[in-house]
């Protein structure tokens, strides 16, 4: 059995709601005031978590005119360098976060990163794909004993039972998503039959870090299982930056949280006849019925009986071939609902 994880009040797992996480990531550009706008869209959207990054440029990179593949034309390190919060700012987000009643998280990716999220008390860590293979950090996580969700975008399985291992021997809760690193990613590289394999191998919750266009793929991992939702969230999409054309815009965030609530309560797996039903199942299935006007003594067959709505007669359309070649009591006129009695 998959046990939950508590990250703030809220537990995470298959038999809680979905847990919608709005990456805001660096969609602020380094603007204090729109991250708080951004607060407020998470918020009203009914997202559980907004999340940001946090990053310290010098402590995990090199200097290097590196690009971030085809999202952008400017150097990696200058796109962070100039979306970088101040810890004051973090700090703020984090209590102002609070008074809206929505959980702050952030992705460190540095050991001081995390040692600054430390002092905000944060209540959990979500670790990015990049991440996943950093061994030192891991472990430096691993050792703050709070949740951790973990990405696994550009990872094959055993980089990824490594990762998982080495959370699991320091009893971290964790919670594993399906990430293709791609921006966009191609419907067809997203991959949603992996969440059943990693609810059948690592036995944890299992979500998904989705970077399609629209809310489609998402909603599809919910319905394959997803504790977890992940979208990037931007206030405008023609605002810049290398994450914004991808992200949802507050309309599509509100529907997605509709869409995740409307999909998880679809998924249960009994079949049998609702009480809810039976008004629709009165009218819309069949009796049996005279097909023309019938003898005493007449042998009920194809030719003289057939089926009809609405099912308000003695005998059902299901039961239509345990009358045919059994004689009629009495004569019975034509378009009559059968009933038991008519038959010998």
């Amino acid at each position: 059995m998959v046990r939950d994880i508590k990250i703030g009040s809220r537990l995470i797992g298959p038999n809680r709601p979905v847990f919608v996480i709005a990456e805001a990531g660096i969609n602020h550009n380094g603007s204090f005031q729109i991250a708080k706008r951004m607060v407020d869209m998470a918020k009203k959207a009914g997202a559980d978590c907004i999340k940001f990054q946090t990053h310290i440029v010098e402590e995990e990179m090199t200097k290097t005119n590196i690009l971030p593949g085809k999202i952008s034309k400017r150097p990696l390190w200058d796109i962070i360098k100039d979306c970088q919060l101040t810890v004051e700012e973090e700090e703020k987000l984090s209590r102002y976060c609070k008074n809206k009643d929505i959980l702050f998280l952030s992705t460190p990716f540095s050991i001081a990163a995390v040692e600054r999220l430390e002092k905000i008390r944060m209540p959990a860590y979500k670790i990015g794909s990049g991440e996943l293979t950093n061994l030192p950090f891991l472990n430096h996580i691993a050792k703050k004993k709070k949740p951790v969700i973990l990405s696994s975008g550009m990872s094959n399985m055993d980089e990824i039972k490594r990762a998982v291992t080495l959370f699991k021997k320091s009893k971290t809760p964790l919670a594993l998503l399906q990430t293709t690193s791609e921006y966009p990613c191609d419907y067809r590289d997203v991959n949603l039959g992996v969440i059943d394999i990693y609810k059948k191998i690592f036995n944890i919750p299992i979500g998904i870090s989705d970077h399609t266009f629209g809310i489609y793929t998402a909603l599809g991992a919910v319905a394959k299982g997803a504790c977890i939702v992940e979208k990037h969230i931007t206030l405008d999409k023609k605002m810049p930056g290398p994450d914004q054309r991808l992200s949802l815009e507050p309309h599509e965030l509100a529907e997605l949280v509709k869409g995740c609530k409307a999909v998880k309560q679809a998924l249960g797996n009994t079949k049998k006849i609702l009480k809810k039903e039976m008004p629709v199942l009165r009218f819309a299935r069949e009796s049996v019925v005279t097909r023309q006007d019938i003898s005493k003594g007449d042998t009920f067959s194809e030719r003289n009986l057939t089926t009809k709505r609405p099912s308000t007669g003695q005998i059902p359309a299901k039961d239509y071939y345990r009358i045919l070649g059994k004689r009629a009591k009495r004569s019975i006129p034509k378009n009559r609902q059968l009933l038991y009695s008519d038959v010998s």
